[in-house]
């Protein structure tokens, strides 16, 4: 007998369980909020697994894969807006977002794959900066400034695509190690 439900909403429903079960079993991965303890989003997952600064830990790579295939909730975009310290405006056209576009997103509530690949791909290399520069704080100020070490250019824009963001993870890996650039 065929699954009534289209595949799509399939693949969304299986992609939502694992995320569910993974963050469940992840038992010390909380949070702490207002309210009550929480779940880590995935962007709070990737931003904040490698510095030790919260209980987090990072997502498995098959929950990572699930969740890009059926889009991160709009909800993700706003956790690494507000851990940048960014206004959307200035963030949305750095994740390849127009205006029109966010607005849509908003109006359906999820992202696509390829914006959220994108999402993710900020997240990780805020953590990294942080880890690198031990508070959120410098992260943020290096990862808007301009760096000598990418021929003057920002971190954040220069990592608008896959290879720019490989050449911020290795600036930051030789400010790591104490290596001239």
């Amino acid at each position: 007998m065929k699954n009534s439900l289209p595949t799509s909403k399939v693949k969304k429903s299986v992609a939502g369980k694992v995320l569910s079960a993974s963050l469940r079993k992840a038992g010390s991965a909380k949070v702490k909020t207002k309210a009550a303890a929480k779940a880590p989003s995935l962007v709070q997952s990737c931003i904040y697994a490698s510095s030790g600064q919260a209980a987090v830990s990072a997502p498995p790579p098959s929950l990572l894969i699930a969740s890009l295939k059926t889009g991160l909730k709009m909800e993700e975009l706003e956790v690494l807006r507000s851990s940048l310290d960014l206004p959307m405006d200035r963030l949305a056209p750095m994740l390849g977002i127009s205006k029109a576009t966010l607005h849509r997103r908003k109006a359906a509530g999820r992202l696509d794959p390829s914006e959220s690949d994108r999402v993710v791909r900020f997240a990780r290399l805020t953590g990294k900066a942080i880890d690198i520069l031990e508070s959120l704080q410098s992260a943020r100020s290096w990862l808007t400034s301009p760096q000598f070490g990418l021929g003057g250019a920002i971190p954040l824009e220069y990592a608008e695509t896959e290879v720019g963001a490989r050449e911020v993870e290795d600036l930051l890996g030789r400010i790591e190690y104490g290596v001239f650039s």
